[in-house]
């Protein structure tokens, strides 16, 4: 019989009344139980047996099976990933435009997710400052893709709206969300309410690059409307002119807060960051993987938003919506949907910082980024694309930022504030939803192209 050294047999030793050591161990509820080896090969993120095989095949085989099985299990809604195939099956085989916006529509939600998550693997590896740059420039990489196709399709109306929506959902409905549930859940007591609290510092300068932006749409849209009343043949021209300088100088101010962001002035910007879990997750597969996998996505994202914006006219004659709704409303929920719920399960943790370096820095990617670098692509394959927006957009856009700024100015939020934000993005989207799909004039967007 056998006994713990230093000590007696008792009835939890092993072979005590015919009992083996397994059976011993898996009757103690104290210690873990082992998983089968079916469990570690198709849902352990950690580990893939065959990975320390002495032979290459099996464990390149492994390795490709850990890595494709970590992927899926990165996120919720990875389960849409099995829509891509049939999303693009149906693109190719054109069938129904509304069946093919649809499924290609849920199609890019997954792959954004999983876009993401290989950003942040690479992120993780590559260290703080090239991490930084790296999620900088893929963080909006799907919005941008989209956008691409449809400028290069000519559609320089949805570019706009999408590029505006990217920007609203994330300044209001992000954020509101954000502030709405996370002061719900920690909002104290009857009589004696708290509120959450993030950086001050951070919140006013990060919206002050959102009212420059502002201002980068408010001007054009001005100078249009001066010189269209004035009768002048050359406003077109104009215009264009101004939106590429105006692009050009909103690229190099972003570059610069991306040194004052990552390098002079990264104390400001010490956010909570990525929780122990998605560290543990990510940590689990290589970089070079990472990076196969950020190509393979990136290229299905391509497929997905050809056909997606392929089937956008159609769409727009057949349900009679306009082409702003689509671009303002619909398209930036696929690129940020990711996004929207990692910003609100932090703010539910109580981590704000978090939460508003999601919101309100996808918003400077997209409105110091992304729109004036569309306008530099633009300029080079020759579709007018400007930073005169419709004037409706415009105003939207204008007191959108206002609203933000006078909200977290304060550096502290409650689910009043995220009601609110929240309910301003209803507004413009029941706006844009009851305009009809002619209303804005597409006329400006041809007399660019002829002047140009």
């Amino acid at each position: 019989m056998t006994s713990r050294p230093g000590g007696n047999a008792d009835e939890h030793t092993p072979l005590i009344n015919g009992e083996s050591a397994s059976s011993a161990q898996a009757g103690n509820p104290l210690r873990p139980q082992p998983k089968s080896a079916a469990f570690a090969f198709f849902f352990d993120a950690g580990h893939t047996p065959g990975n320390d095989s002495d032979s290459i095949a099996v464990r390149s085989a492994a390795y490709t099976w850990h890595t494709t099985k970590v992927v899926l299990l990165s996120g919720y809604v990875n389960f849409l990933l099995v829509v891509v195939p049939i999303g693009i099956v149906a693109g190719a085989l054109k069938w129904n435009p509304t069946v093919v916006f649809t499924l290609n529509f849920f199609a890019i939600i997954p792959l954004a997710a999983v876009l993401s998550f290989a950003t942040e693997v690479m992120a993780l590896k590559l260290g703080q400052t090239l991490g930084g740059l790296l999620n900088a420039t893929f963080g909006n990489a799907v919005e941008l893709i989209v956008s691409i196709v449809a400028l290069r399709d000519g559609q320089i109306e949805i570019v706009q709206s999408s590029m505006l929506g990217s920007i609203l959902s994330n300044l209001l409905l992000v954020m509101g969300m954000c502030f709405l549930f996370g002061g719900l859940v920690h909002r104290g007591s009857n009589g004696a309410g708290r509120e959450q609290s993030f950086s001050a510092a951070v919140a006013q300068t990060t919206c002050s690059l959102m009212t420059l932006s502002s201002a980068s749409l408010v001007i054009p849209a001005a100078l249009y409307a001066v010189m269209a009343q004035s009768g002048s043949p050359e406003k077109n021209t104009s215009i264009l002119i101004l939106s590429r300088g105006t692009a050009i100088i909103l690229l190099l101010l972003y570059a610069m807060y991306l040194v004052f962001q990552l390098r002079t002035h990264s104390n400001l910007f010490d956010e909570e960051m990525q929780e122990e879990d998605q560290l543990e997750e990510a940590s689990s597969i290589g970089p070079i993987a990472a990076a196969i996998v950020l190509v393979v996505v990136t290229v299905l994202v391509a497929v997905c938003a050809e056909y997606l914006v392929g089937s956008i006219d159609d769409i727009v004659e057949s349900a009679n919506i306009s082409k702003a709704f689509i671009g303002l409303i619909l398209i930036p929920i696929v690129g940020n949907a990711a996004e929207h719920v990692t910003a609100v399960v932090v703010a539910l943790r109580d981590k704000m910082d978090l939460a508003m370096a999601v919101a309100i820095g996808s918003s400077i990617q997209i409105a110091l980024g992304v729109t004036p670098f569309l306008v530099i692509v633009g300029w080079i394959i020759g579709q007018p694309m400007s930073l005169h927006f419709e004037t409706f957009e415009t105003v939207a856009f204008a007191v959108s930022v206002l609203v933000v700024t006078y909200t977290v100015q304060d550096g502290k939020s409650n689910y009043l504030e995220g009601a609110m934000l929240l309910g301003l993005y209803l507004i413009i989207a029941v706006a844009f939803y009851a305009t009809p799909s002619d209303a804005f004039d597409g006329s400006i967007i041809r007399l660019l192209g002829t002047k140009s």
